[in-house]
């Protein structure tokens, strides 16, 4: 059994993907930077959630609503005209001499001079290794960052960042603006993100869009799981693996998400089309079966 360690703040245990503390680089609370002591015990996630005790919720969470929408409003307000982007997920605990930040910063480097934005969770590791590669590249380089029970702040490559209370609120953004997904490897915060896009699409929730997986070595495992125990148990169609690209090569992830993503485009028009198509001609024989009566 794996055993939680104790943040440096002294306010938890280091869990998920994102749980990397940055000492000084401050604990952000929406707009609002907090160190040293001032950093909250709780995150407002745990408040929203937390069940039990006084009755006071009654009053108290209808006001949270007031707050969830302004997290809403300043995230759509901050990202409608960034104009194409990608989402690029992967480790905060990738040490900057590992391979997959190589990867990571040249998956950032190709979407920038391709002329897509790249968008992350603002914080170490693959994160700041995407920024990096966006930002050298002279292209929009998005943080979407999430509030922690410690300090982790932004990495210093994001040119573009809006710092998130709520989880759910950061993950719409993620999905409502981008036209792909890159995911290089990571923890249980980049699974979180990887299957919520899945299931997202797999439901039709969503216009589908592409979702690449970086790293055939750390991946190929999962991707045999799904063709074996899942799919031979009918827990999903055998189409719904087509969902799902792996590579091994930055140049393929980036090129996948541009042709892959242009079709889907098209195709989505062409549907479109001919729906309007349908409507009109309905319309008509509306029109012609009165006009006979």
């Amino acid at each position: 059994m794996t055993r939680a360690t104790t943040s440096p703040t002294g306010h938890g245990p280091e869990r998920g993907d994102d749980g990397v503390p940055e000492k000084g680089k401050g604990y952000r609370k929406g707009p609002v930077l907090l160190r040293g002591k001032e950093i909250p015990a709780q995150t407002t996630d745990q408040r929203l959630l937390a069940g039990g005790g006084e009755s006071d919720w009654v009053h108290s969470d209808p006001w949270r609503v007031m707050r969830i929408q302004s997290e809403f409003v300043e995230g759509f307000g901050a990202l409608a005209e960034v104009g194409p982007a990608v989402s690029v997920f992967g480790s905060a605990r990738t040490p900057a001499d590992h391979p997959d930040h190589a990867l990571a910063v040249e998956v950032g480097r190709l979407l920038a001079e391709a002329g897509y934005a790249v968008m992350t969770g603002g914080g170490p590791g693959i994160m700041a290794a995407a920024n990096e590669g966006a930002h050298h590249a002279g292209g929009t380089s998005i943080g979407l960052g999430i509030e922690l029970p410690f300090e982790q702040g932004m990495n210093e490559f994001v040119n573009l960042g809006v710092n998130f209370r709520y989880f759910f609120a950061r993950k719409t953004m993620f999905v409502k603006y981008a036209q792909g997904f890159i995911v290089l490897p990571g923890g249980f915060g980049t699974f979180d993100e990887l299957f919520e896009a899945l299931t997202l699409v797999q439901t039709h929730k969503v216009t589908e869009f592409p979702i690449v997986l970086v790293g055939s070595d750390y991946w190929g495992g999962l991707l045999d799981w799904l063709r074996t125990a899942v799919a031979d148990r009918g827990m999903i169609g055998r189409a719904d693996l087509d969902l799902l690209h792996l590579t091994d090569s930055p140049e393929e992830a980036v090129r996948y998400v541009i042709e892959r993503g242009r079709a889907l485009a098209a195709s989505e028009r062409e549907a479109l089309d001919e729906l309007v198509e349908d409507q009109r001609d309905a319309a008509d024989d509306a029109g012609e079966a009165a006009d006979a009566s």
